[in-house]
């Protein structure tokens, strides 16, 4: 049997090794309390490679932060986003909706402050975190949209309670209206009847 095979396998596996410790550097780095520096440099040192390495693992600063996005969704997000919008009852997918990403904001608390942070210095770290937060304007998009109402009978409708309905959840106001002392299921919960209000108002307004 040829060792080609093998060799490759070993080349992939520890590609993968070394693509896992970057991220992981890097999510040490945002987690910091020091507040350490935030760059592909440091990012490199702290993982213990060559600054060319991070680019050949991830092409560009943008590829490394859009890959670190990808690590935090994973842990929870990511998962239960498809069965959110798979509810049948378009109130049921607002809400469950809503519990993902107050539980997502909850789990990743302080990467994503440093991150939100950074993106007012880094136009990178700006442009990725803007792409981000247009999916999740998408997703409630097509959410509302199931909804028909005010959204069908008064022009501008729909994009209000989009653009309402985004900044309920956000990570900005989750982060305020959690504090140091309210749960993810505490404030999804507020929110959810914000939400719920806005959605009610827009459809009488409409009438």
């Amino acid at each position: 049997m040829s060792p080609r095979p093998y060799r490759g396998e070993q080349r992939r596996a520890a590609a993968e090794e070394t693509r896992a410790r970057i991220i992981a550097a890097a999510r040490s780095l945002l987690t910091a309390a020091s507040g350490s520096e935030f760059s592909v440099d440091s990012v490199a040192r702290n993982a213990g490679v060559a600054r060319m390495t991070v680019y050949y693992q991830f092409g560009s600063k943008r590829g490394l932060l859009e890959a670190i996005f990808d690590d935090l969704a994973a842990g929870g997000l990511a998962g239960t986003l498809p069965s959110a919008y798979a509810q049948p009852e378009p109130l049921d997918a607002l809400d469950a909706l809503i519990r993902a990403f107050m539980r997502f904001w909850a789990s990743e608390r302080v990467a994503i402050r440093r991150l939100r942070a950074l993106a007012d210095l880094d136009p990178v770290i700006g442009e990725s975190l803007t792409a981000r937060d247009e999916r999740r304007r998408e997703g409630l998009r097509a959410v509302v949209q199931r909804f028909g109402g005010a959204s069908e009978r008064r022009a501008g409708a729909l994009d209000d309670n989009v653009y309402m309905l985004h900044t309920l959840t956000s990570f900005e106001t989750f982060d305020s209206l959690a504090g140091e002392r309210r749960s993810p299921e505490e404030v999804g919960r507020m929110i959810g009847e914000l939400a719920k209000t806005i959605l009610e108002v827009n459809q009488d307004g409409a009438g």
